[in-house]
């Protein structure tokens, strides 16, 4: 196989394994949430994608590694392209490494929580868990939790992607549970059930 293509499917692969992961990120900065769960099918494919890359990358590695065969011997070097070089080879891996590491890194592109104190009376607070569908990775807990804590009255919020689950305080008199649901669906994900607890 061609090694041009081999880095070509290599960088395919590894765009696909992390998309799910990316398209949250920037939509929040394009500011259209409702994007962000579009690419979420492709998450249970992830280890799959990765493994195909880490194994197109790893055989046009052998492939420029391995003593080439004499062909002609005019005692003339020609300088590969750079396209064909060692150097283009590692900028790829490199570049599919980073992609692939994404969902480890992307809560630096998430804006951090303000620490702030809010006064309520206890007889106002209300929690509620929210079962959501189509988070695949700590980057949709970011996202969800961000538009989550936008609404007034958030007093504490938790999201888990492995456990498909919102856990959120809130204060009854500032805001209500249809707008926390609502924030939630907003950014493209599904709640499809809740449970309220005192």
């Amino acid at each position: 196989m061609n090694n041009g293509k081999l880095i070509s499917a290599g960088v395919f692969t590894a765009i696909a394994a992390s998309v799910c992961c990316i398209v949250p990120v920037v939509a929040l900065v394009a500011g259209s949430g409702a994007i962000a769960s579009s690419f979420s099918w492709i998450a249970p494919a992830r280890p799959y994608m990765i493994g195909l890359t880490v194994a197109l990358l790893g055989f046009a590695w052998y492939q420029k590694l391995k003593k080439p065969q004499v062909i002609d011997d005019c005692g003339c070097d020609k300088k590969p392209l750079f396209f064909q070089s060692k150097m283009f080879l590692l900028s790829v891996t490199l570049f599919a490494a980073l992609v692939i590491a994404f969902p480890f890194y992307a809560k630096a592109f998430f804006p951090k929580k303000e620490k702030t104190s809010v006064n309520v009376e206890k007889s106002n607070i209300q929690t509620v868990e929210l079962n959501i569908k189509g988070m695949g990775c700590e980057a949709c807990e970011q996202e969800i939790d961000h538009e989550v804590n936008k609404l007034p009255g958030i007093v504490r919020s938790t999201v888990s992607y492995k456990n498909k689950k919102a856990v959120i305080q809130f204060d009854i008199s500032k805001t209500t549970l249809k707008d926390i649901t609502d924030a939630v669906n907003a950014t493209g994900y599904k709640v499809i059930s809740q449970s309220v607890k005192k």
